[in-house]
């Protein structure tokens, strides 16, 4: 019979996720503070300040002789550059729609990342969906089809999240590094473009540091923090709490997304959109719903079995 989560730590672990998941959900708010600065020095300035506070962690653990290694391998290398490049897009694409106002829209992405993950399953590795499974899938198919009538335009904002965020996810579990160690390698591949990138800024006259007020330069040089601490929460509860419950838990992020961009900072959501969104949520309530009862059924074997 499979050893399960003693409570009190799988309650600390669920807290921890949960409190990751909000505090993405909220980001919104601390990236509108930066309109000002141009989304892509506002992610070189994320992956710079990343690096200082990841290594700082890596010193911590005491683990570089397991980030050093990971160097050695080209195939690590191979798979970190190109997840690196899928999170800068990822990252660029998210603040530059929360900037512009489309935090509604960037919501959606997040959304959308479960039914692509399963989708990219199926035509990746030919993995058996479920009949709930496909019409979840069916069901966001038709959302974003009803989004494209009805608006005249593919939302190229959510699609572009939840392309780029599945596909990280999908190369990250190709990978054998830790959630810490694989983030600190992404960010040490890109740290010569970004660095490079804020120096040219700051020689041209184009970047923020030294020519903004103190208020800004403090949002600036957090970044690293806000980037790194959420990761630090979800890993940490995602090895204490079955797979169910972390997949329920996603949902927090982009709900609290969607709520900011329409209660704070009253972002369109007219009927066409309420009846896509409303489509696309009803598909993942099903997908959730299936995930729920096989993990379940899978539980009550293993016990039966045990």
């Amino acid at each position: 019979m499979p050893k399960l989560p003693s409570h009190p730590d799988a309650a600390r672990g669920a807290l921890a996720a949960a409190s990751g998941f909000l505090f993405w959900g909220l980001v919104p708010v601390y990236w509108k503070q930066m309109q000002s600065v141009s989304a892509f020095e506002l992610i070189a300035h994320r992956i710079v300040w990343s690096l200082v506070f990841l290594l700082g962690v890596i010193a911590w653990q005491r683990n570089f002789p397991g980030l050093w290694a990971a160097f050695r391998s080209k195939r690590l290398i191979g798979l970190n550059l190109l997840s690196s490049a899928l999170l800068t897009a990822n990252w660029t694409v998210y603040v530059w729609a929360v900037n512009h106002g489309h935090v509604i829209e960037s919501s959606l992405g997040y959304f959308l990342v479960p039914l692509v993950n399963v989708s990219l399953g199926f035509l990746l590795f030919h993995e058996r969906l479920r009949p709930l499974q496909w019409v979840a899938i069916g069901c966001a198919a038709l959302g974003v089809g009803l989004l494209l009538v009805r608006l005249g335009q593919a939302p190229w904002i959510g699609l572009s999240i939840a392309g780029t965020w599945a596909g990280y996810g999908l190369l990250k579990k190709q990978s054998a590094l830790g959630a810490i160690t694989g983030l600190t390698v992404e960010t040490l591949l890109l740290f010569p473009l970004a660095a490079g990138a804020l120096l040219w800024w700051h020689h041209t006259g184009a970047g923020a540091l030294g020519r903004v007020d103190a208020r800004l330069h403090l949002y600036v040089l957090s970044v690293g923090v806000i980037t790194a601490l959420p990761l630090l929460m979800f890993a940490y509860g995602a090895q204490r709490i079955r797979l169910t419950t972390l997949g329920l838990l996603q949902y927090l992020s982009p709900s609290a997304q969607f709520l900011i961009g329409l209660l704070v900072y009253h972002e369109t959501f007219d009927a066409d959109r309420m009846l896509a969104y409303g489509v696309i949520w009803g598909g993942l309530a099903l997908y959730s719903a299936d995930s729920f009862w096989t993990q379940r059924r899978l539980l009550l074997k293993s016990v039966g079995a045990g």
